[in-house]
């Protein structure tokens, strides 16, 4: 799971490096409203690409590990309607 969260990272940050370069090294030449919109659009990559990065998918069962006071994971086992065995 993580690989796969890992690689969509880095796509789409490579996505955002190779939009940002491309537009001011080629597209300004031919149309700078185009460039800057190909430059806003790399910018709002970023925080997108750092919540797919840290996106816990259902797989990912940290909320299920045990605290370690037995009292709290007592309360919140019965609060999920879970029997500690």
């Amino acid at each position: 799971m993580y690989a796969r969260r890992r690689r969509r990272y880095f796509l789409l940050m490579g996505g955002c490096i190779v939009l940002f370069v491309s537009a001011w090294a080629v597209v300004r030449l031919w149309s700078m409203p185009v460039a800057i919109g190909m430059c806003v659009v790399a910018m709002v990559i970023p925080p997108i690409a750092a919540m797919v990065a840290n996106r816990r998918g259902p797989e990912d069962r940290w909320w299920d590990d045990p605290s370690g006071d037995p009292k709290s994971d007592e309360w919140w086992d019965e609060l999920d309607g879970k029997k500690r065995r």
